[in-house]
């Protein structure tokens, strides 16, 4: 045999040996998560690939569409919602390893303005928003089904304004949408997560509902029953770690938890 001869079946060898290699393992690790996170997850994600030179990527949408996906069978390894109650139906439909389950972070309810809107406005029981509306709507996720426009109408109601405003909302599909009607100037007032209001230069906090007004604002992480990915365990143990914390904290998020990690 030549030694050209030999090169090409070194070089046929080698083809088909890489050829070989399971296709699972070069995928990245699949997350389905809540869309006040992205800010703070992309970059603890980005944290997490450069330290160990896997991948993941993260699906953002409403914790209401990403629990009807998963509970469907979409294929993703790890499920961080913005509630307990979109967690615990995905759970008690077999949807995720309850071992896996924690309760990771803690958020707060604001209303918002653009930023050359009012100064501030007294979230307290007899709250008549819709006078500060003028003409206009208040911006808000889905009141039925995503997690921070139910927050919201239960914010209202506690406060006696849910009546004068239920007929003049601007519902969206999520926070991230609701945030952005307000941050265009498209309504003059939106309800959204601190978290968010943060993200935006274009808008402005004018009041914090009160913690008694509504449920706490939670967010559960956990890893799917049907997930096969080596490297999902190792992602969900990273984002419950110190190191993950500051990109959360650093968003306003509060971190309820974290493993030491060396």
């Amino acid at each position: 045999m030549t030694t050209a001869t030999r090169r090409l079946c070194l070089a046929a060898l080698l083809a088909m040996t890489l050829g070989a290699t399971p296709v699972r393992a070069q995928t990245p690790v699949v997350v389905f998560a809540a869309a006040s996170l992205k800010n703070a997850l992309d970059e603890a994600v980005a944290a997490w690939s450069k330290e160990t030179g896997r991948t993941a990527r993260v699906s953002y949408a409403a914790s209401s569409a990403l629990a009807k996906q998963i509970e469907a069978g979409a294929p993703a390894d790890l499920f961080f919602s913005a509630d307990l109650a979109w967690m615990d139906d995905v759970a008690a439909k077999g949807g995720i390893r309850p071992e896996t389950r924690v309760d990771l972070l803690r958020n707060a309810l604001v209303l918002i303005a653009p930023k050359d809107g009012p100064e501030a406005i007294p979230l307290v029981p007899g709250l008549d928003l819709a006078a500060r509306l003028g003409g206009g709507r208040l911006a808000v996720a889905n009141v039925d089904a995503v997690p921070a426009g139910r927050y919201g109408k239960a914010a209202l109601e506690s406060l006696g304004a849910w009546a004068g405003v239920k007929d003049r909302l601007a519902q969206a599909e999520n926070v991230r949408a609701a945030l952005l009607l307000v941050s265009r100037g498209e309504a003059p007032l939106g309800i959204v997560y601190a978290t968010d209001a943060v993200s935006d230069p274009s808008v402005r906090v004018v009041g914090t509902f009160p913690t008694g007004s509504h449920p706490p604002v939670i967010y559960p992480l956990a890893r799917t029953r049907d997930s096969t990915h080596p490297d999902a365990a190792a992602l969900l143990g990273y984002l419950r770690s110190a190191p993950a914390r500051v990109f959360f904290e650093r968003q306003g998020f509060g971190v309820i938890g974290t493993e030491n990690r060396t």
